[in-house]
């Protein structure tokens, strides 16, 4: 479906559009534009020359913006395996969801290239969703396949999934393709009249019984990604019993999650790939903070600017766990070049998941990769800057966890003197971290150090009165 002709390596053409052009001087919708401003963009003088100036500095602002998210879709199209950029190019767009989406000159000056340019085998439309009719016209115009974000991610996200759960969220995400096409054929019967022809004479249509085979394997996929998410509550569930801290690891995708938990826990089954969407599952890993208190790290799906929205529903599930997390850790890739709007989009992201508003406001955010930038230092004065691949800034960066954990789950760090006759000693190392033991043989006691919930003191003076 994605290979090029005779399953050769497909070529692709990567064309970008970014949104309706621009009219001065109403309202601009540029996504992650970081222009700010909270009225409609006016002049704000009334001299022509300001008007140009204005005119010209939000322009670059657009320009940069586009370069930004080309570089963002090849990066989509270097991670499938046999695809390449041939040729790349920014183009105004109309509304994606209408049948003509490109200018009438746009259309015949792209039409062109493409057909003179036999090394192109496919084209990248960097835009959330085409409708059927157009992509139909334009594969017809062009004479080669075409393919929308939401496809391509569709297709990354197919490679990159191995457990049960993501190959059926792919599944899930992938049915309003197959509706989508459904409708195309049924708008347009082909010369074999399939979609007014009745089936084994029961008066059922086929495009009816289609729709019915899609609305049911629906309801069965939907099923079975709720009986895992049981048992995965029953798995949260268990851990809180525990009372094990959770720390949430999220970030722009390939920013490097993987590698810093691979680096804070020492896990070397923790296998990081230099790819978009690497990791499709939310996976747990246990690790010690200084204190020796276990915490599990969450590894969880990697965001993207415009992420399709029916991806973002299907795959929503997999960042339950976020929610129920004690910590999270924002990691971000500082060698990027728009560094800035990844992060807007994470924070955007999170606060569409309706996170408690202090598990945000809690956030710990991580600068990673600055081995690859001499001499950097955080602007944010809680920013932790770190290389996780050479291990650089990670004493600060368990310290800061182990301070964030404390504040969030209510541990505090106590001495308690017990006796060494009975069984308080063997208790504290069962239900609480225990940091250091000094023995006073003389008096059968010892002064115990421990990192203990209030839950656990709670039981452990119930236990044991003094």
């Amino acid at each position: 479906m994605f290979r090029g002709p005779l399953g050769a390596p497909c070529k692709i053409r990567c064309v970008l559009g970014h949104g309706r052009a621009w009219r001065p001087p109403v309202c601009c919708h540029v996504p992650g534009c970081r222009v700010r401003r909270t009225r409609p963009c006016i002049p704000l003088a009334s001299s022509s020359a300001s008007r140009r100036l204005w005119l010209e500095q939000h322009r670059c602002v657009v320009e940069h913006m586009a370069e930004w998210q080309v570089a963002e879709a090849e990066a989509l199209v270097h991670t499938l395996d046999g695809w390449s950029v041939v040729e790349r190019m920014v183009v105004p767009t109309k509304t994606p969801d209408g049948k003509l989406i490109f200018g009438k000159g746009t259309l015949e000056h792209l039409t062109e290239r493409v057909r003179g340019s036999p090394e192109i085998t496919a084209v990248f439309l960097n835009v959330e969703r085409l409708a059927t009719p157009t992509k139909k016209e334009l594969e017809a115009r062009w004479g080669v396949p075409v393919f929308d974000r939401f496809t391509v991610v569709l297709h990354i996200f197919r490679c990159n999934a191995r457990t049960k759960e993501a190959r059926l969220q792919v599944a899930l995400a992938e049915l309003p393709l197959l509706r989508s096409r459904l409708k195309s054929s049924t708008a347009r019967p082909d010369a074999q009249g399939w979609g007014s022809r009745s089936i084994m004479g029961s008066g059922e249509l086929f495009v009816q019984v289609q729709q019915r085979l899609l609305k049911e394997k629906e309801m069965k996929i939907r099923k079975a990604l709720e009986r895992l998410r049981q048992k995965r509550r029953l798995l949260g569930t268990r851990r809180r019993r525990q009372e094990f801290p959770v720390i949430a690891v999220v970030g722009y995708t390939n920013c490097g999650k993987t590698t810093l938990i691979k680096a804070l826990t020492g896990d070397d089954a923790v296998q990081p790939r230099d790819q978009l969407f690497a990791t499709l599952d939310v996976t747990a890993h246990a690790g010690w903070l200084p204190s020796r208190m276990a915490v599990i790290y969450m590894d969880t799906i990697g965001f993207l600017s415009q992420l399709p929205h029916s991806l973002i529903e299907s795959f929503s599930a997999t960042l339950e766990d976020v929610a129920h997390s004690d910590l999270i850790v924002h990691v971000r890739d500082v060698t990027h070049p728009e560094t800035e709007l990844q992060k807007a989009s994470v924070l955007s992201s999170l606060r569409g998941l309706r996170l408690p508003a202090p598990l945000l406001d809690s956030m710990l955010e991580v600068h990673n990769k600055t081995d690859l930038v001499p001499g950097y230092s955080p602007v944010e004065p809680q920013a932790v800057a770190v290389s996780a691949l050479w291990g650089h800034g990670l004493p600060e960066l368990k310290a800061r966890l182990e301070d964030a954990v404390l504040r969030a789950t209510g541990r505090q760090v106590l001495t308690l003197r017990v006796r060494l006759a009975g069984a308080q000693l063997s208790w504290l190392h069962q239900e609480a971290t225990v940091q250091a033991v000094d023995v006073i043989p003389e008096a059968g006691v010892a002064d115990v150090t421990v990192v203990i919930s209030k839950s656990a003191y709670g039981k452990f003076r119930k236990l044991f009165p003094e």
